[in-house]
This record gives C-alpha cells, structure tokens and sequence, in this order.
C-alpha cells in the first residue's frame, strides 16, 4: 500500500523583486551634465560677449568689405566703420542726455505746482477725487530719502559691469574682423571636414538672420521716434526732438524700452497741463500695444523667417531666462535655431518631408569639397568651403528660386 505523501501547499502570491543597477557610466553622465549647466551658468555673461560680438562682425563686416572694394586698407576700413558707428552713438547721447536732464531737473523744481494742479484736476470729477488727497499727500524729497544707499551703488556697481561687457564686446569684434581669416580657419579646425559646407551655409545664413534682425530693429527704432516726434510737437511739449531720439533709441530693449521711451515724455508733458500729460500717455500706450502686436510680429516675423506666436514667445522665454539682454538676443537665436535645423537636415519627430534631393546634393557639395581641399590648411579649406556654399545659392538662384524666397532672406 502506497504511502500517501503530502504535497506541500503552493501559495499563488509570488514575490517579483526589481532591482536597479545604475552603471558608473551613467553616473559619470549625470555628474558630468550637472557639472556641464553649472559651468555654462557660471560662464553665461562670457558666452553673452561672444555673441554679442559675433552679431556686431555679422552686422559690421559688409560695410567693411563694401569700403575694400572702393579700395580702402582694410585696417583702415575697420577704423572708418566702427569711428562711424561711435560717432552715431555719441551724436544720439548729445541730442537726448543734456536735454532731457535739463528737463528733468525742471520738473523736479516744480513738483509742488504739478501735485496742486493734478490735485485740482482729480477733485473735478468723483471717481478720481478720493485720489487727490493722496497726491497732495505724497512728499518725493521723503521718498529719496528713504531710498538704501547699498542698493544704489549695487546698481552703479551693474551699470559698471554691463559697460564693461559692453567694451569688450566692441573690443572682441573688431579682433575677429581684422584677422577674419585666421578666425575662420580657427573655427573650421573645430569640425570635421565632413561638415564644412554645411558649416559655410550656416555661417552664410547668419549673416542673413543678423542682417534682417538689425533691419527690423532700424524700422521699429525709426517708426516709434517718428511717432513720439509728431505726438510730442503737435501737442507743443519741450524738447520734441530729444525725447524722440531718446525713444528711439531705447525702443532696441524689448519690454522695458516702452517704459522708457514713455516716462519722459509724460514727464515732460506735466509742464503742458494734465490735459497734453493724458493725451502723451495714452497715445504712448496705444502705439507700443500696436508696435508690440502688430508691427513686431510682422517685421521680424518676415525678416528671420518667424511666425507671429514664435516671435512673441521667443521674446518672453529669452525675457524670462535672461532678462533684458535674453530678451534682445532671444529673436536671432530662435531664427538660428531653426535655421540649424534645417541646413543640418534634422529630422523632427512630426516632419516626415522626402528631401532625398537635398540629402544627394550635400553629399555631391560634400565630395567635390573633399577632392578639392584634400591637404589644405583650415584657412584654405575655409575659403573652398565657402565658394562651393557660394556655388549652390548661385546655382539655386540660375534655376529659378526667386532669391528673396530662398532659406532665411527673408520671406516665407
């Protein structure tokens, strides 16, 4: 008789243990990303120069190659460009800064006679009459009083340092345009010969993105002074020319220059009655709401190959992450950006476009580039580099493309 053996009982609940086993090369990874934004944060003023400096040789250098055509020294061309630019700044500094402190000062004498009569004009009507007393009220000598001295040379000490920039800046360009040759070899050495056509049309279309930034800067510039020119003479306020000048000038800041373009001109216009200060104000209000919805979309919107949301929200990420100077150079990087991916044929997830032709045209570009620098020095190979790039918007242009629709000249 056989035993009867038991069987020991399964329990259905099993036990699934994950184990995660991290490489040290994905720890040196993670260490060596952290370490890579902690660096490139701490270096951000520097990386700030630099481009600064590139967009002043990308702006500078045709007017310096159009006077060696005329057949002027090149170091001589240099110096005639930038004494030239020097000149416009300086010119714009003598029409606006004396005049407008001189306005300023006599504003601030009169405070006491600008509270009554705004005082006045605020007891005229009900809703504004609880302000009046507010007015009346306020004392500015105490204000000024109360302001903390360590944040006032805090403030001196950043206006230092962004001049400081600034120079260098100037400074950086003017060496990458006297010795261009050198430079370009130097940046050419960096990439593999593989990627030296693309690199050439990159640099090329640079040159585009720069050029259309400063131009549509130039038309908003000269559009805002204009306007603030008729506003402020028609309605009879001192120093018409100045405050427009001045308009002008800070119109190249994004979001604050409005305030700045704006605040002198009311300020000044108190010396006309509340009456031409309202008018001032809200005209100043109106034409940048219209600058800033209208105008900018479409002149940069047309000039860098952006669209109306991508120039607005280019402007508020480079606001945000960079404050004032983020938002001025968040425009050529969003155009540069997209120009990159382009020229360098990066295939996005959701564009499944058939560009074989491209692809077979840059690997033709690639070979004759390959045959024809074979043992060039990097400035050599640059200057092969750049003819052939020459060679295939030339050729673009015999078949047909109207050059104006051609990748970042400017339309759609």
């Amino acid at each position: 008789m056989a035993e009867n053996k038991r069987r020991p009982e399964i329990d259905d609940r099993t036990t699934v243990v994950h184990r995660v086993e991290i490489s040290y090369g994905s720890v040196v990874a993670v260490v060596l990303t952290v370490a890579g934004i902690w660096l490139l944060n701490l270096l951000l003023p520097i990386l700030v120069v630099i481009v600064i400096a590139l967009i002043l040789v990308g702006t500078l250098s045709p007017f310096v190659s159009w006077l060696e055509g005329h057949r002027v020294n090149r170091s001589l061309a240099i110096a005639i460009v930038f004494l030239g630019c020097a000149i416009v700044v300086a010119a714009v500094g003598l029409v606006t800064v004396p005049a407008l402190f001189a306005q300023v000062s006599h504003t601030i004498n009169n405070v006491p006679e600008i509270q009554k009569s705004l005082a006045r004009t605020l007891d005229a009507h009900r809703i504004t009459a609880p302000l009046a007393n507010a007015i009346r009220t306020f004392k500015p000598e105490d204000r000024v009083r109360s302001l903390n001295v360590t944040a006032a040379v805090m403030a001196s000490l950043g206006v230092v340092e962004v001049i400081g920039y600034a120079a260098t800046s100037v400074v950086l360009a003017i060496y990458f345009i006297a010795d261009a040759e050198r430079t370009r070899g130097a940046l050419y050495a960096l990439f593999p010969r593989r990627f030296h056509v693309r690199l050439a049309r990159v640099l090329m279309n640079l040159e585009t993105i720069v050029g259309g930034y400063l131009r549509g800067q130039i038309i908003t510039s000269v559009a805002i002074g204009l306007f603030t020119f008729v506003l402020l003479a028609t309605t009879r306020v001192p120093n018409a020319l100045a405050l427009a000048a001045f308009a002008a000038a800070t119109d190249v800041i994004p979001f604050v220059g409005g305030l700045l373009a704006t605040t002198p001109a009311v300020l000044v216009a108190l010396s006309r009655g509340t009456g031409v200060m309202t008018i001032v104000l809200v005209a100043m209000i109106a034409y940048q709401e219209f600058e800033s919805r209208v105008i900018v979309p479409r002149v940069y919107g047309q000039a860098l190959r952006l669209s109306s949301a991508v120039v607005v929200i280019a402007l508020l990420v480079g606001g945000r992450l960079g404050g004032v100077i983020g938002a001025l150079l968040a425009l050529p990087i969003a155009a540069a950006l997209r120009m990159l991916v382009e020229e360098l044929r990066v295939e996005l997830p959701g564009d499944d476009t058939d560009d074989r032709q491209l692809r077979a045209r840059d690997a033709r570009a690639e070979r004759d580039y390959a045959r024809e620098a074979a043992g060039a020095s990097p400035q050599e190979a640059a200057a092969v580099a750049t003819e052939i790039a020459n060679e295939i918007r030339d050729a673009d242009a015999a078949a047909g493309k109207n050059p104006a629709e051609t990748p970042f000249s400017g339309k759609e």
